[in-house]
């Protein structure tokens, strides 16, 4: 029998700044004078169904909808919340001026990085590898370094490797990281999400 850390994002309260997994992935967050909205491009349903349960557990409205970018070869679905001010800090910390950017001194949360798993990490051919936003390459480093501070020191990924993203390896590193992020959620295949123990 195993026993979860106290670490584990099924053992934190849920809090509103885990969300930015989702701009650590490539999820972007935009303001106005409704309020704030964060939206991510997704290609499997499970991982939209899965974000919109974390979003609801937060108290975020948010809604599933097809991508107008999307094309028979690449199927797309966008994630997007509704319009909320509760929703003004992630885009104060996760955005400079018009860009993207990691805030100083991030220390990754399980919730946060259980986020950023579900909307894009993945089984790499070796260890676990979270995906980046290709669009946003100042915030690479600093989530790499995130990552390490937690106990999860991995290697970035370039474009020809897989990437951009966050490499995973080691049986101890991805014992813990699996420990971090909690129980598989109920839509993810089997093998999608690392889970505890493995």
């Amino acid at each position: 029998m195993t026993q979860l850390s106290l670490f584990s994002a099924d053992l934190t309260p849920p809090q509103l700044g885990d969300l930015g997994g989702l701009l650590a992935a490539h999820g972007q967050v935009a303001a106005s004078e409704d309020g704030v909205r964060l939206s991510i491009l997704l290609t499997d349903t499970w991982r939209a169904e899965a974000l919109l349960r974390e979003c609801r557990v937060r108290d975020v409205l948010a809604q599933i909808v097809d991508s107008d970018t999307a094309d028979e070869a690449r199927p797309g679905i966008v994630l997007r919340t509704d319009r909320t001010p509760t929703l003004q800090y992630l885009a104060t910390e996760w955005v400079r001026g018009a860009v993207k950017a990691v805030p100083a001194g991030l220390a990754l949360s399980p919730g946060l990085l259980r986020c950023w798993t579900i909307a894009a990490g993945r089984p790499g051919e070796i260890g676990y590898v979270l995906g980046l936003d290709p669009h946003a390459p100042d915030t690479h480093e600093p989530l790499a370094a995130a990552c390490a501070a937690a106990g999860l020191a991995g290697s970035l990924l370039g474009v020809r490797g897989g990437g951009p993203a966050v490499r995973i390896v080691g049986h101890r590193r991805c014992v813990r990281f699996a420990e971090m992020i909690g129980t598989p959620p109920p839509e993810a295949p089997e093998g999608a999400f690392p889970s505890f123990g493995h």
